[in-house]
């Protein structure tokens, strides 16, 4: 409403022209309402007086002549205007419009309702005009000089025909959709008609007998006269029929006719009540007026990253083949297998972009098991870095030998990104991760993995993996659509998407920075995010509703209200860049609200996406493998690495450089990740930074731990009988352990844990700190001592 007024003031004549005030539209309202009524005036005198009048016409200067018009020369010019020059009697149609827009505008109603009026009264006034240009020899004041003309012009070029097809049209035009007529209704306006006429008039030597229903409609009454028998018999039938109608509700609208003739049969119509008009919903009716909710509407000018901002790392050229390498290679696989007694039927190449896959149909009864085994002794013909063989190739009836290629490619981001399975991908959260063998660029829908767990040796591509799937997400995604809550211990790998914090991440309250790296700050983070996924599920409850796309859905739709706390949720991405580090710190602090964010977000949109350089069993526990069925792999050093991450063998025969496995609870698939390098990146979040932003990053619950701190005041009268002797035994063994003195002084584990909180609250102790013991402040007896007998 400020803006309005301030942009009023500054420009009087906006004002004049969009926003008039109550009395300038009253004043508006009375001159178009007397105006109309003054055309009305005219025009009436018109039809009495034009003969009379039509040598004046042309003399409105002159004052000393007389028009006989009631509104004198202004009604005559005006009445000859309109009327004889321009639409006959259809002129009417003006004044009435004139004078409907000055009550509008006087009583301050809708204007909505009033364009329709024009709309159709004006093409009801041309209609009117040139249908009496049919019966007019030349322009007269029935049709007017414009009706007559567009008559004459239109049957010029299509015939008299042609222009009654054509003026049919609009006439049925007009009674569909203004008058909302249909046949059925002219139907049964008919039959209502000839019904009641015969009801009013009746038949000759025939008696119509009332019959009283409970409807809407009431049938005419005749007099009889009759004998006391007919009478009787009447009756008994009119009973009848009562009867039979009752039991069927709601009554349909009936008119039943008896006869009284001893021959006629008793003749009912049915007569089908109009159906009620449905009522639009409040939601309908709001999505009818505003449109469906936009959640991009607070950023609505912001620009995606264009595609210029990534550099096209393989110069321009696509993958070459070299027939002497391909050639070499089939030879050098056929020799080892025909050394060890294996016919090959057939041999097929596919070349990739780091990858050449042959595939191989051995020839009939040689076993699968005994090509397998031949991995070590292939590689040694090839004189390869590491080949893979997979026997057998799911679905196809072939054995593929994956063999690297001597002059390997780089594929760009750039390439993949404005690729069209990328560009047009129908996904709630797209990655494109890089490009398989046969160089397809290969997009998966993060929403549907749900988490996805990343692993590999140093150096072999993780970061780069983790970039790629940011950059996806940035290309496709709005700011209001995902959040990203990046943990990165290492402090140096993410720190370029600081410059995108009130855009894209999400963060504690009253923390200073977005990106996570102290392992305390994860664990409140993690505890929050497990908050958030709680709020969201009630409100998912309260919406009834099973995911977030459908609550989204119905927010959209503006079947939620915002007062009772419903608002857009957009998807948050959890990105850990260093897994083994958190545990090896924080342990089950931080593995017990990952598996319970793993096994309950996926509905809300919460996603964990998990990279470690060390996939041994106590850092991929059972719990975090059993909840993350997409699982990423990159070059690892051993067999042992390959089957924790994968439940397979094959990572550590990867050739590293962004070679990797992905696998989503099925086959393996091979691929080569898309490239890109850290200026790039760079670029992008410049881009975004440089745009208007959201006020704050995205906030999460506030988190307070439930056992960081005492709320007990150090009342020495409310201290346990054991306090002293409880706190001699924590100083003398320097660990602050409830246990302890559960074993030391034979407590419970409640009375145990009260005495703790005393001592913090005393000093004796410090704070909570999760699965560690408390800190024990006193450093000896005499310290304790003191401080006690100072407080007494």
């Amino acid at each position: 409403m400020a803006k309005k007024k301030k942009k009023t003031t500054s420009s009087p004549r906006t004002k004049m022209r969009f926003s008039l005030s109550k009395q300038q539209k009253i004043l508006l309202g009375s001159f178009l309402f007397l105006l109309g009524l003054a055309l009305l005036l005219s025009f009436i005198s018109y039809f009495f007086t034009w003969q009379a009048d039509q040598s004046d016409i042309g003399t409105l200067g002159d004052r000393e002549l007389q028009a006989d018009n009631w509104l004198n020369k202004f009604g005559a010019h005006i009445g000859h205007f309109f009327i004889h020059q321009g639409f006959g009697v259809a002129s009417f149609i003006i004044a009435f419009l004139v004078g409907l827009t000055g009550v509008y505008y006087f009583f301050d109603y809708a204007k909505k309702q009033l364009v329709k009026f024009w709309f159709w009264g004006l093409l009801l006034m041309l209609w009117i005009s040139i249908f009496f240009g049919f019966f007019d020899g030349k322009a007269t004041i029935l049709s007017g000089t414009v009706g007559f003309e567009t008559n004459d012009y239109m049957q010029d070029y299509i015939g008299l025909v042609g222009t009654i097809l054509i003026m049919t049209f609009i006439l049925i035009f007009y009674l569909v959709v203004r008058l909302k007529l249909t046949p059925d209704m002219a139907i049964n306006a008919v039959k209502i008609s000839k019904k009641q006429i015969k009801d009013d008039f009746g038949t000759v030597n025939k008696r119509i007998t009332p019959i009283e229903q409970e409807t809407k409609h009431k049938i005419s009454t005749s007099q009889l006269i009759a004998e006391e028998d007919e009478e009787e018999e009447e009756t008994e039938v009119e009973l009848e029929l009562s009867k039979k109608e009752k039991p069927t509700p709601p009554p349909p609208v009936e008119k039943i006719i008896l006869k009284s003739d001893v021959e006629s049969d008793v003749e009912m119509e049915v007569e089908q009540a109009p159906e009620e008009e449905e009522v639009e919903s409040i939601s309908e009716k709001l999505v009818k007026d505003f449109g469906e909710f936009d959640p991009r509407l607070d950023l609505s000018n912001y620009r995606f990253p264009s595609i210029e901002l990534l550099r096209d790392h393989t110069s321009g050229s696509g993958i070459t083949i070299d027939q002497e390498e391909l050639e070499e290679n089939k030879n050098r696989i056929v020799e080892t297998l025909s050394n060890y007694k294996i016919g090959i039927a057939s041999i097929k190449a596919t070349v990739g972009p780091t990858v050449t896959l042959y595939e191989i149909v051995p020839d009939a009864g040689i076993r699968i098991s005994k090509i397998k085994n031949l991995e070590d002794d292939i590689a040694l013909s090839l004189s390869a870095l590491g080949i893979r063989i997979i026997a057998p190739i799911p679905g196809r009836g072939t054995i593929g030998i994956e063999v690297p290629n001597k002059n390997p490619k780089t594929v760009s981001m750039r390439s993949v990104i404005a690729s069209s399975k990328f560009q047009g991908a129908e996904m709630e959260l797209p990655i494109a991760f890089g490009k398989t063998i046969s160089n397809e660029t290969f997009v998966v829908d993060l929403a549907k993995m749900p988490h996805m767990l990343m692993a590999g040796a140093t150096g072999q591509g993780k970061s780069v993996g983790l970039n790629a799937v940011l950059t996806s997400l940035l290309y496709k995604k709005h700011p209001a659509e995902v959040k990203f809550i990046l943990v990165d211990p290492k402090k140096v790998e993410l720190t370029l998407f600081n410059k995108i914090e009130r855009h894209y991440l999400a963060k504690l309250p009253d923390t200073d920075e977005a990106i996570i790296t102290d392992t305390n700050k994860v664990i409140n983070t993690l505890n929050s995010l497990c908050i958030e996924m709680d709020n969201r599920y009630d409100l998912l409850k309260d919406a009834m509703v099973r995911n977030i796309k459908e609550y989204n859905t119905k927010f959209k739709n503006r079947k939620l209200n915002p007062n009772d706390g419903h608002h857009y949720l957009p998807y948050i991405v959890l990105v850990i860049d260093e897994f083994a580090d958190l545990i090896m710190t924080a342990g089950k602090e931080v593995e017990t609200p990952i598996a319970r964010l793993a096994q309950l977000a996926r509905a809300i949109g919460i996603h964990l996406i998990i990279a470690t350089q060390r996939p041994s069993v106590n850092v991929i526990t059972g719990i975090i493998k059993a909840n993350f069925p997409a699982r990423l792999a990159f070059r690892v050093t051993s067999k042992i690495d390959s089957r924790t991450i994968l439940d397979n063998s094959g990572a550590d025969q990867l050739i590293g450089r962004g070679d990797m496995l992905f696998t989503q609870g099925n086959e393996l698939t091979r691929l080569q990740c898309a490239f890109v390098d850290t200026p790039e990146v760079a670029d992008i979040t410049d881009f975004i930074g440089s745009q208007k932003a959201y006020p704050d990053a995205y906030l999460l619950p506030e988190y307070v731990g439930e056992e960081g701190g005492t709320t007990l005041d150090n009342n020495v009268d409310e201290r346990d009988a054991l306090f002293r002797e409880a706190a001699e035994v924590l100083v003398i063994a320097q660990q602050g352990s409830a246990s302890l003195l559960q074993r030391k002084l034979k407590l419970g584990y409640n009375r145990a844990g009260r005495i703790i909180d005393q001592m913090e609250a005393a000093g004796i102790v410090g704070p909570f700190e999760g699965s560690k013991a408390r800190q024990v402040l006193v450093p000896t007896l005499d310290a304790l001592n003191q401080l006690i007998d100072n407080e007494n």
